[in-house]
């Protein structure tokens, strides 16, 4: 199999009407080569991959049980909503220190509506979400308008909006929620469509996205060829998708073991995908990459940069309000400490999915997978006893590899010229 050499700037791509069939016939036939084309991106899917398999022996198959796959997806769905506002974040060239001040702050403003003063479970939804959006707005302005670095902005707001949690709480946690509240991150469908000791509903949603997964990477692999852009092989195209599925169908196949398909997962594929759109396929999202990658040269061609960087915090403030609500709903109530040391571990999953120090580098998809391995090394330990000092010991470890690796990707990019 041959090369297929990527265009000039400029290049028109080809109007034979020939790159359906050339999908099937040309392309990269080494895995290594197409490994070494991505490091970054692919090097974290490696590593998720032997940190599962590590833990499976280490904890005798434990940690892939129905029931311990369904706690990971309930325990961590929170970090994961926080991961996808923080690599747009650090993709801007920005950082948010107080995204686990605004989890709790958030959940403490439900809490009081909805326990303390008795209104419906959706207005304390609809309260938290508009408190998290006023936050990415103080924060946008300061950041945006005011020129103030954002690690100064969301130090001060870590503080000021933890503050304000205690105030709102009056220093005492306050529970229960009301049933329909914690469906939110503890509500399973299951039995939608029958199945002999299995919930069938959760395996067809498992197939639809091995379909599209498969239909997606199908037509990225047309348009790469149409514009003269190196692909894989097709036969590794097919191994690729075939070996996707067989992962996510087995993830499906031990939810609908176990209770179902968890609510905040239908959540949060519903944000994954939005956002893997909004950065990929807008001009928005094009923006956020332009001002992290070279600030000089966006605004030199015309992007509003303010504008742009205020959106990005605005943006960020959603979803800690959308984590915060998944939070206080897993918990059940809301607490003063709550969201303690969030952002850390929002910030490591950026950066070990990928996401460069320097900005205008990294995905959704990236950052979801390294929040995975965040998840998975922690439940890992727990399974196995392993000492809260020592878990955190071998958390900032990880986060220190993940950073020098983007640092060497980038010395040996630099050599390479």
């Amino acid at each position: 199999m041959t090369d297929i050499k990527s265009s000039s700037p400029g290049q028109r791509p080809s109007a034979d009407g020939a790159a359906p069939a050339l999908a099937l016939h040309t392309g990269i036939s080494d895995p290594r080569t197409l490994i070494m084309r991505n490091l970054r991106q692919s090097g974290i899917f490696v590593a998720l991959v032997i940190i599962v398999a590590l833990f499976a022996v280490l904890t005798d198959g434990v940690s892939l049980s129905p029931g311990n796959i369904t706690n990971i997806v309930l325990q961590y769905s929170y970090i994961l909503v926080l991961a996808i506002g923080m690599v747009i974040v650090i993709i801007g060239g920005h950082i948010d220190l107080s995204v686990g001040s605004v989890v709790a702050l958030t959940g403490a403003v439900s809490a009081v509506l909805v326990i303390q003063q008795g209104y419906p479970w959706w207005l304390g939804v609809l309260a938290a979400l508009a408190v998290g959006l006023a936050v990415g707005a103080w924060h946008g302005f300061w950041v945006a308008y005011a020129g103030i670095p954002a690690f100064i902005v969301t130090l001060a707001g870590m503080l000021l909006f933890r503050g304000l949690t205690l105030r709102v709480l009056d220093n005492i946690s306050l529970s229960p929620f009301p049933g329909e509240y914690q469906q939110i991150a503890a509500g399973f469908l299951n039995g939608l469509l029958g199945g002999q000791g299995f919930d069938a509903f959760t395996l067809l949603i498992g197939a639809v996205a091995v379909a599209g997964y498969a239909v997606g990477g199908f037509r990225t692999r047309v348009a790469r060829i149409r514009y003269q852009q190196p692909v894989e092989s097709f036969p590794l195209f097919v191994a690729r998708v075939v070996l996707v599925g067989a992962v996510v169908m087995y993830f499906a196949w031990q939810l609908a073991n176990a209770r179902g398909l968890p609510i905040v997962l239908i959540v949060l594929a519903v944000l994954v995908l939005a956002y893997g759109l909004l950065t990929r396929r807008t001009v928005f999202g094009r923006q956020v990459y332009a001002i992290g990658g070279n600030l000089p040269a966006a605004m030199l061609s015309g992007v509003k940069v303010k504008t742009v960087n205020f959106w990005v915090f605005v943006n960020m403030g959603f979803l800690s309000a959308v984590a915060g609500i998944i939070y206080s709903s897993r918990s059940n109530g809301a607490q003063p400490a709550a969201g303690n040391m969030f952002e850390l571990d929002a910030i490591a999953a950026a950066f070990i999915g990928g996401a460069a120090v320097t900005g205008g580098v990294g995905t959704v998809v990236g950052a979801m997978v390294g929040g995975l391995i965040m998840a998975v090394m922690s439940n890992g330990m727990q399974l196995m006893g392993v000492d809260q000092s020592m878990q955190s010991v071998v958390k900032g470890l990880v986060l220190l590899v993940a950073v020098a690796f983007d640092v060497y990707n980038k010395r040996r990019a630099g050599s390479a010229r």
